[in-house]
């Protein structure tokens, strides 16, 4: 990956100082970027459509192709939902806006000359259209061509993508560059694989932070407060808090908070909860009343998850466990029963006409987290999750990507790994604070990962296999093999319970681990294997 030249960082950081306020402000549509000249048309072929569409949108606009993409991700998971608008008014792949307080597809029509009919329905017109706005926002950060060049140059730029400023904007580009530290792969509609290789990130922020105050008056201290705009609650309440109604966005986490801020919405929610995560802003307080449910908002709470009913990726076991937790603290606030009567979708909410969660919301596993059963599964979900009930906190049938500002469990379960091997995090009290983000920047220096301050799979796995290295076979028990099940869990992205007993699960996943890293395929354990999981691999 091309880096910054020293030559031109003193003058970026400079310019970054004096116009990221005033790019992230900004509600004009700039001067049409100069994109670089259009590389020839690929040849037509159905399979790689959006592949090929991020390509040359990447080349039009010269935006780093893998950005670009990121962006996509965080915006849709690349489900442009034929066309049918979010929350906001967003559209296509790049969820272009056309609301009052955000108008990216009027901005991407003036840049591009597609009609915004095409913008909003065209899969290929609308990843055009998300790099000809990004392209703009780096030419008014003042980017030069050695610089766009630089994928974490591109970072206020991306934040001014997300239409929010601040904070939120700052937590939006944040979880972008997660996804490019992390990588990921997609199967999109049609079947197309679109895929962003893991790579180190080190964005240039300027004055832009994502560092956020805890809510100020709330049962779940954890969440962040990004309050709503006044227009879209009314201040105290005319009913008892009697329930807990369900949500999902219809767009992305930083969209919605930032709708919630615009007057013009009229709707709101008290907790926005994000998929990648489980990462809680607050945006009501719960003494007052937010707009998410109509005749129902007197006397409820509404959590609102991100993501979109027909699309079950959005519904991690992370976004799960994180709003289970919120909602079973608010119903010991307040005396709510933990049952579907008081625990509601928005869909059973009287007098609605929404749809929401939708079928993919698997009930049975959130109602268990709810009522404390870290082991909840069903048929719905990804892997057998019994590995989250041990005892030492941890263990958990999938290890998510966290960075500053996360909360939780699993948060908790890095601070104690990270204070056992010698690296002070500080307390073990799960909010990814200062203390734990230089001690997992330390961690990752000295095991030679990226060293971006996100615990991703890489160090997740180097942190669960440190120890011993005892050569383990199938029929083996004990602590060993737990902390080689956890480890492989991380690894490999799929569960491998850690009941601590070394059976035919576990040695599949051992020879596919082996497989994977190119070592020899034995199912059996050794010094490599060992080697291989402690470097992160």
């Amino acid at each position: 990956m091309p880096r910054r030249a020293a030559a031109h960082t003193g003058r970026r950081a400079s310019v970054l100082a004096a116009l990221a306020v005033t790019a992230l402000t900004a509600t004009g549509t700039p001067a049409a970027a100069a994109p670089a000249a259009q590389p020839p048309a690929p040849p037509a072929d159905g399979r790689h459509a959006m592949n090929q569409a991020f390509v040359r949108a990447a080349g039009k606009f010269d935006v780093p192709r893998d950005l670009l993409a990121a962006v996509g991700y965080g915006e849709t998971h690349l489900d442009g939902h034929t066309g049918r608008p979010s929350q906001a008014n967003g559209y296509g792949v790049m969820h272009l806006a056309s609301n009052p307080a955000n108008r990216t597809l009027e901005k991407a029509a003036d840049i591009t000359g597609e009609p915004v009919s095409r913008l909003r329905r065209d899969t290929a017109a609308n990843i055009l259209g998300g790099a000809a706005v990004l392209r703009s926002y780096a030419d008014r950060l003042g980017l030069d061509g050695d610089e766009r060049d630089d994928i974490d140059a591109w970072y206020p730029a991306v934040a001014q993508y997300s239409g929010t400023t601040g904070r939120t904007a700052a937590r939006y580009a944040d979880t972008v560059y997660a996804f490019l530290a992390q990588g990921f792969a997609a199967t999109v509609p049609g079947g197309e694989r679109i895929s962003v290789a893991a790579r180190p990130v080190d964005p240039v922020k300027g004055t832009l932070s994502a560092t956020a105050g805890r809510a100020p008056i709330t049962p779940y201290p954890s969440a962040l407060w990004v309050p709503a705009d006044s227009h879209n609650f009314t201040v105290g309440r005319t009913a008892t808090i009697d329930k807990v109604i369900i949500h999902v966005t219809q767009g992305s986490y930083a969209g919605s908070i930032k709708w919630f801020q615009d007057p013009t919405a009229e709707v709101s929610a008290h907790y926005v909860v994000r998929s990648s995560d489980g990462q809680i802003t607050q945006t009501v307080r719960d003494s007052d009343t937010a707009y998410h449910a109509k005749q129902a908002n007197a006397s409820a709470l509404g959590i609102e998850h991100e993501g979109y009913i027909d699309d079950p990726s959005w519904f991690t076991d992370t976004m799960y466990r994180a709003s289970a937790a919120l909602t079973r603290a608010l119903c010991d606030k307040y005396g709510i029963p933990k049952d579907r009567a008081h625990i509601i979708g928005h869909s059973e909410a009287p007098g609605t006409d929404h749809t929401d969660p939708g079928r993919y919301w698997d009930w049975n596993r959130y109602m268990g987290f709810v009522e404390g059963d870290s082991s909840s599964g069903s048929g719905n979900s990804t892997g057998d999750s019994s590995s989250g009930s041990s005892s030492d906190g941890l263990g958990f049938a999938s290890y998510t990507l966290l960075q500053s500002g996360a909360s939780g469990a699993q948060v908790t379960a890095v601070q104690q790994l990270l204070n056992t091997q010698g690296y002070a995090a500080g307390a073990a009290d799960g909010n990814f604070g200062a203390a734990t983000l230089s001690a997992v920047k330390a961690y990752q220096t000295t095991r030679g990962l990226p060293a971006g301050g996100i615990v991703g799979p890489k160090t997740w796995t180097a942190l669960l296999s440190a120890g011993s290295t005892p050569t383990l076979r199938r029929g083996d028990s004990g602590a060993d093999v737990k902390r080689l099940q956890r480890s492989l869990t991380a690894a490999l992205g799929t569960t491998v319970d850690a009941v601590g007993t070394f059976g035919p699960v576990t040695a599949t996943a051992v020879r596919t681990y082996q497989t994977r890293q190119g070592l020899a395929v034995t199912g059996i354990v050794s010094s490599k294997t060992w080697a291989a999981l402690h470097a992160g691999r």
